[in-house]
């Protein structure tokens, strides 16, 4: 039976958000919180980079010591071999390799340098290096999807398929879509080329939700697994992406959807509140009032009808029940009053007041380095570490070094 499956790319397309963004240490917590939170993939960054190597490395170590639970790390490159050759030595073993297709691109932003063979010719080497490198798994990315014909779509997918390629995603690059089109043209594409299509909207009109979700339903149609892109809180370029949270909870309480395939991955939502307070207080983006499951309006009740009707049953204007995301966080840097704290000029003290406080044992030998990470943490983040983070750089010190390379001996 197919199943639903979530691939959240906060960590590739969330970061290119305009005008905030995440440290290297930032971007680990994103591991992190999808690892507790039980979604498939995260997309973790760009491999080719130069300054993303150093995270990359402690991503795949951490992965490998159990800090991000069953999570898997795939990197995006461009459909290049060489950036697939930079990627390569880094460890990693999923990849999306991503090349535009629409005519509008082709013409404008190739500008004469690709054609269609050519944008296949690409793609399909780039699919051989990863294999060469020893890749696990590859979806191949079709840029502007949305505005490509069916017919080249078709192609494209055929030739990825052949070149070892396991999914297409489908990008409505500029948010165009809407939630019939996309549905029809998921499920005749899956069908056609015997593929999973991946969900990938942007929010442009307001839809990108939607869209995933009907986008989604087209794979069922077709009898494929239905993978979606989302990011945490529905952060990403222009508009935005869709929103992890938003699409988790479509899938589980949406009526006629939610019984349409089992969610295939193992999710824990009460780690779902904790994750997108994080992320607002790490970007400094504050969660709307209205955002659903984690704005401070999910759940209030004011009007004299629904308050009523609320304090009789919550079930007469509530769709599933707050506890369902968990709790708010209390982090220790959040504290009214007076407080000690720890961060990047703090000294021994105070280090060991707040990790007593918070109760965590560090393993013989490792203070000095959890100390000294937290100092490099801190400063990296330019704010106060939450209990969250703490927590992290205390348990898999040695990992984490990775980040800082030069910086720790």
């Amino acid at each position: 039976m197919p199943e639903i499956h979530f691939l959240d790319v906060t960590n590739r397309d969330g970061v290119q958000t305009a005008r905030t963004g995440l440290s290297k240490f930032g971007k680990t917590m994103v591991n992190f919180y999808l690892g507790r939170l039980g979604v498939a993939q995260s997309e973790l960054g760009f491999p080719f980079l130069f300054h993303e190597k150093p995270y990359v490395r402690a991503s795949v170590a951490l992965a490998e010591a159990g800090a991000f639970g069953g999570l898997r790390l795939s990197g995006w490159c461009r459909a290049v071999v060489a950036d697939v050759e930079q990627a390569v030595p880094l460890g990693l073993r999923h990849y999306n390799l991503s090349i535009s297709t629409s005519d509008q691109m082709i013409a404008h932003k190739f500008r004469g340098r690709l054609d269609r063979a050519a944008v296949i010719s690409e793609m399909t080497a780039a699919v051989a290096a990863a294999r060469a490198g020893g890749a696990e798994a590859i979806g191949v990315n079709a840029e502007d999807a949305s505005r490509t014909d069916d017919g080249f779509l078709l192609d494209f997918a055929l030739a990825a398929r052949e070149a070892g390629a396991g999914r297409v995603r489908y990008c409505d690059t500029i948010g165009g879509d809407v939630p019939d089109r996309i549905r029809e043209r998921f499920a005749k594409l899956a069908s056609a080329a015997r593929l999973p299509v991946e969900t990938h909207c942007h929010n442009d009109l307001g839809m990108a939700v939607a869209n995933s979700v009907s986008g989604a339903l087209g794979d069922l149609d077709a009898g494929q697994d239905a993978w979606i892109n989302t990011c945490i809180n529905g952060i990403g370029e222009r508009a935005g992406n869709a929103d992890l949270l938003s699409c988790l909870l479509a899938f589980g309480h949406g009526f006629g959807v939610a019984s349409r395939a089992p969610i295939g991955d193992p999710i824990d939502l009460s780690w779902g509140r904790r994750f997108a307070c994080w992320a607002s207080y790490a970007l400094g983006q504050p969660l709307p009032l209205g955002q659903p499951g984690t704005g401070r309006n999910a759940f209030a009740h004011e009007s004299g009808i629904h308050a009523d009707g609320a304090l009789k049953d919550r079930r007469n204007y509530e769709l599933y029940d707050e506890d369902l995301l968990g709790p708010f966080p209390a982090d220790w840097h959040a504290r009214p009053g007076r407080v000690v704290l720890t961060g990047e000029y703090g000294g021994m003290a105070g280090f060991r007041h707040v990790m007593d406080g918070l109760g965590i044992e560090l393993a013989p030998g490792d203070e000095d380095l959890v100390f000294r990470l937290v100092q490099l943490c801190a400063s990296a983040t330019s704010r106060p570490l939450t209990d969250d983070e703490l927590r992290l750089i205390a348990g898999y010190p040695h990992q984490l070094a990775l980040l800082f390379p030069g910086e720790l001996s």
